[in-house]
């Protein structure tokens, strides 16, 4: 009798493990996205929803389409609809905090996508934009290693826009402390939007009499805009503009030489490592079990469990690589560039 007791406790266990196989292919991804203004978020989500679906789970999202209030009732509304884990990128990283608490009650784990939520309990998973940051100011400084420089930042509700300037204070420090380089001007671009962008450049033009030599732009949406406002002063392409994300518009600029660099994150590899995190935290697996996760302390004092990517400096003279890499096509690098004027247009 106990042998049969043990046998069927045994068959129990092995049916209550098999269920929670089928259960683990069968998970709902929530993702919450804060808009898709820029070009770059529509890779991302291509990438992770391909993963998720290639994993047997169930992708379900929503746009907040550059609102706050809106991407908190949207994270309410893939919890009621069955989320068994969530990717956030958030629109502003203070507001989402009551949605993200939420979640977290409920033991629904939550990934902060590419932008940083304030929470212990939040996976963080991004570039490291401290690098991102480094490697604008680098190329840009390699062109004009003194001058006037202009900051055109990201938005100030996204704490990767002060991860960005961080980064390019710390290659610019001594040259601005030594007088080589000048802070003319430095302003955040609300929503990140290129519009807003040209505003704050066209401001800065005019308190500094058009005496702007280089500018550190954040992403390539704001440098899109900045460049916009010099070319209505005749300056673009005399003065170096950084950017990130690796835009086909602005990767185009880059050959057409009105823009220095484009830092390129790999949405698609950043995409794909969201759907597989997310998918091994919905199975229970710890955030510190994670591959190749680290400690990361945030500016708020929290210490999170994060994964971070490498990015890639991309100026005309490596237009290759982002070819190469089936990113972009070269006839949209190439577009409009003169015959033997970048090497990867020939």
């Amino acid at each position: 009798m106990k042998k049969l007791a043990t046998a069927m406790l045994a068959g129990v266990a092995m049916s209550m493990s098999l269920a929670a196989v089928a259960e683990a292919k069968d998970k709902i991804i929530g993702v919450s996205w804060s808009n898709f203004q820029e070009e770059r978020w529509k890779t991302d989500e291509a990438a992770m929803k391909a993963a998720i679906e290639a994993a047997g789970d169930k992708y379900i999202s929503a746009d907040a389409q550059s609102s706050a209030a809106k991407q908190l009732t949207d994270v309410e509304a893939l919890i009621a609809q069955g989320a068994n884990a969530l990717i956030i990128l958030s629109q502003d990283a203070s507001a989402i905090g009551p949605a993200v608490e939420k979640a977290l009650a409920e033991g629904i784990p939550v990934v902060g996508y590419d932008r940083l939520i304030e929470n212990k309990d939040v996976f963080y998973l991004t570039f490291d934009n401290k690098e991102v940051g480094r490697l604008q100011a680098r190329e840009v400084f390699k062109v004009k290693p003194e001058g006037n420089y202009a900051f055109i930042k990201g938005s100030s509700a996204d704490p990767n826009a002060d991860f960005l300037f961080s980064g390019q204070m710390e290659v610019l420090k001594e040259a601005i402390d030594s007088g080589k380089v000048k802070n003319v001007g430095e302003a955040y671009t609300d929503g990140w939007l290129p519009a807003n962008a040209q505003k704050n450049m066209e401001q800065i033009l005019t308190t500094n009499d058009n005496k702007v030599d280089a500018v550190v732009a954040s992403n390539d949406g704001t440098a899109g805009g900045a460049i916009a406002a010099l070319a209505a002063q005749g300056l673009a392409g005399s003065v170096p503009v950084s950017g990130q994300d690796g835009d086909h518009a602005a990767l185009n600029r880059v050959a057409l030489g009105t823009q220095t660099v484009s830092v390129w994150k790999d949405a698609r590899e950043l995409g794909k490592n969201a759907a597989e995190i997310a998918s091994q935290l919905a199975d229970g697996k710890k955030m510190e079990e994670i591959p190749n996760v680290v400690k990361f302390t945030t500016p708020g004092g929290n210490e999170t469990n994060s994964v971070f990517l490498t990015p890639i400096a991309i100026t005309k003279d490596n237009l290759n690589v982002v070819i190469d890499a089936g990113w972009v096509t070269k006839d949209v690098v190439c577009q409009g560039v003169a015959a033997g004027s970048v090497a990867a247009c020939n």
